[in-house]
């Protein structure tokens, strides 16, 4: 099976430009091709652990992957799907991000012995002159297509400015680029990214007279629609110290019985035929495919130790076996003991993102300390209501902390 069908077959693949050019060319070649990932926060969140599944797939197959962070394109900003402008950050912030982004790639890419290449569009980008890529490339992309393209449509509403509009051209400067430097040949990303692909496939067909490819693959979305990856807290992080291993594991824990197919499907490296058989199971069975599902997405992201710790913890909280020693524990000092409200506390330890949240939740009658419920927004944590020095918290219906007096 050619790596195109195992993309089709998986679910992946949401637009390419040339089907039957790219099945010949995948199959019979090996082909450098690029994702781009503009590094917008310090760590990857789990919509950029899509790509890099396709990534990851594209170079089992034998293909050589450029990850491009774009430190050069985060200086303007992707108005791509967004209904207002990016916060526009500083180069040490963009620098930094990078960084961050770069160690946590080596955790899924092969880059060793010219495998995979990581590379930072800011080398080419920022050392431009302007009027220069005015006549090279400006030339070629028309305005009244770029205006129609889907990125532009929301932001459109509101006001699209010149900087976000030059974003296109820098992309499609990036495919050609690349393609001058290491032959590559292909774009992949998102699917938010098809205008902006597109741009760099004609750019380079223009330009340099040779082919040249994009394919998209879809975005990770619940089988209604919704994106996933969202938790009280934000975006569902790579990073263990914004989103922890046990955090993580719970989120595809609790997935919907609608979208375990489609995340083991995009987000594992199961067989197609143990997908089928664990996305069959009904009613309570299908805990059994959860469960699978979210240690198999948890040992890629943070490996075999943590996700076995993630399990055994969801297991000894949930299924009532074994020590709570793998929850996610929460340190207090005992000098805040009988003084100190809970919902500083627990807001300080991260548990609420907002002492607003936690009123809110208190008020739901959300929010449990061992089998007491808490209804007083003022309530002051005292030793009592301790043993053993822990005790257990429980937001909501299925999140738990560990508070341990240290």
């Amino acid at each position: 099976m050619s790596v195109l069908e195992i993309l089709k077959e998986r679910g992946f693949i949401a637009q390419l430009t040339h089907e039957e050019e790219i099945e010949t060319l995948l199959s019979q070649e090996q082909v450098t091709f690029y994702i781009g990932f503009d590094p917008t926060a310090d760590s990857l969140h789990v919509g950029h652990f899509l790509g890099l599944m396709v990534m990851s797939h594209m170079q089992r197959a034998g293909h050589r992957p450029i990850c491009l962070i774009g430190g050069g394109t985060a200086m303007v900003g992707d108005p791509s799907g967004k209904s207002d402008m990016r916060k526009m950050m500083t180069v040490e912030e963009i620098n930094h991000n990078g960084e961050c982004f770069k160690k946590q790639m080596q955790r899924f890419i092969d880059f060793s012995d010219g495998k995979a290449l990581m590379l930072n569009n800011a080398d080419w980008l920022l050392t431009l002159n302007y009027v220069e890529v005015l006549r090279e490339v400006g030339v070629h992309l028309s305005v009244n297509r770029m205006l129609a393209a889907e990125c532009y449509k929301q932001r459109m509403e509101k006001g699209l400015t010149f900087l976000e509009f030059n974003y296109m051209l820098m992309q499609a400067y990036d495919f050609l680029e690349l393609h001058r430097r290491h032959n590559c040949r292909m774009q992949l990303g998102g699917d938010d990214q098809w205008s902006n692909i597109l741009a760099g496939v004609d750019l380079i067909r223009r330009k340099e007279s040779k082919p040249a490819f994009g394919l998209t693959f879809t975005l990770l979305t619940t089988s209604d629609g919704r994106k996933m990856g969202k938790t009280e807290k934000g975006a569902l992080w790579l990073d263990p110290q914004k989103t922890t291993p046990y955090e993580f594991y719970q989120y595809w824990r609790n997935v919907e019985d609608a979208d375990v197919s489609r995340c083991l499907s995009l987000l594992t490296f199961l067989p197609m035929e143990e997908v089928r058989r664990l996305s069959a199971l009904k009613d309570k069975e299908i805990n059994t495919a959860k469960k699978i599902l979210a240690y198999e997405v948890t040992k890629l992201i943070h490996g075999e130790t943590e996700a076995q710790k993630a399990q055994q913890a969801a297991e000894a909280l949930f299924g009532g076996a074994g020590p709570l020693d793998n929850a996610p524990t929460l340190t207090i000092s005992p000098a805040v003991i009988n003084g100190t409200k809970l919902l500083d506390i627990l807001t300080g330890a991260g548990v609420f993102a907002s002492k607003g949240e936690g009123r809110r939740l208190i008020a739901q009658g959300g929010l449990y300390l061992g089998n007491i419920k808490v209804t007083d927004q003022d309530m002051l944590l005292t030793a009592d209501l301790f043993e053993n020095n822990s005790l257990l918290v429980r937001k909501g219906k299925k999140n738990y902390y560990r508070l341990i007096i240290d």
